[in-house]
């Protein structure tokens, strides 16, 4: 069931233009609430067309506390921070923040049976007609509730580790040759990478199976900052030479992400990895993504 609520309402005092959207969604409010928060997922619905994307989301979801998503044209014609301030934070129920024009936002969730009903209510800005505004935050909405129900068996599955070593270090290891295949070796003793991490470029993960076959990932670099953050987005398969895009051997995994974060601390790095698995996988990277880690403090503090 898919309800949309659109209400234009001129608010007498300061003559402002409130705007209403709403989208009810066949999930519970505590998936929803995270789906919503949480920057790993962010990145995923944070867009009103095709043609738009976030690659880059931080949050600190506390009052007082403040957030931005980086969104940009696909073209890289434009771009622009989308930032603001908490006022109110109240877990599964709502959220109200500040942008830097003073404008407030209010989002409400309310639970309907087994259903979320997330309702924004937004101050109208005077540079574009309240129709045009509207119709993008309600895009934006619906490309949400999108995501959250298609979300299937998929959860992300987070690791850290503390380094002491700057972030900068941190980065070329990961990144760079012959420390990637080091640490990489854990998931695969022939792993490596063809291509290059510049934003937006394709990559390919590969390794030998036990067969003595080619495999590995068709990928593409979402976000690359410099010493800070990495933005992956799985795209397909590698078979020998031949890229799978479509079909059963990708359902699934195809636009899955793997994101790496170097947080400065005061005695080094924490490297958080986040990234989409299924159940099948899932002990598979709980037992080897602890190993990987570990290679990459060794090889960063080395």
């Amino acid at each position: 069931m898919f309800v949309m609520n659109y209400e234009q309402v001129i608010m007498s005092s300061d003559q402002k233009t409130s705007i209403r959207v709403s989208a009810l969604m066949e999930a519970p409010v505590q998936a929803v609430w995270n789906f919503w928060t949480h920057p790993f997922h962010v990145l995923k619905w944070n867009q009103a067309s095709d043609d738009w994307f976030t690659p880059y989301a931080e949050n600190d979801l506390r009052e007082g506390g403040k957030f931005l998503a980086r969104m940009e044209a696909r073209d890289g014609s434009m771009g622009f921070d989308f930032e603001g301030t908490y006022e109110k934070v109240v877990p599964h129920k709502e959220i109200v923040y500040s942008l830097a024009d003073d404008r407030r936002i209010q989002v409400l969730f309310e639970e309907e049976g087994q259903a979320t009903r997330v309702t924004e209510i937004f101050d109208a800005e005077n540079e574009n007609p309240v129709e045009m505004q509207e119709a993008g935050w309600q895009a934006i909405l619906n490309n949400f509730k999108k995501y959250v129900e298609g979300r299937g068996d998929m959860q992300v599955l987070r690791f850290e580790k503390p380094i002491a070593a700057s972030a900068a270090k941190v980065y070329q290891t990961l990144l760079s040759e012959p420390s990637y295949r080091e640490w990489t070796s854990v998931f695969n003793p022939s792993s490596h990478f063809r291509g290059t991490w510049e934003k937006g470029s394709k990559i390919l993960f590969a390794g030998i199976d036990e067969a003595g076959n080619i495999g590995g990932m068709v990928s593409r670099i979402r976000e690359n900052i410099r010493d800070k953050f990495v933005s992956i987005e799985h795209l397909g398969s590698l078979k020998g030479e031949e890229e799978i895009l479509s079909g059963p051997e990708v359902e699934g995994w195809a636009g899955s992400f793997e994101n790496y974060a170097m947080i400065p601390q005061k005695e080094g790095t924490l490297l958080r990895v986040e990234m989409d698995s299924n159940e099948a996988f899932k002990s598979f990277f709980e037992s080897t993504w602890p190993l990987a880690l570990d290679k990459i403090k060794a090889l960063s503090e080395a």
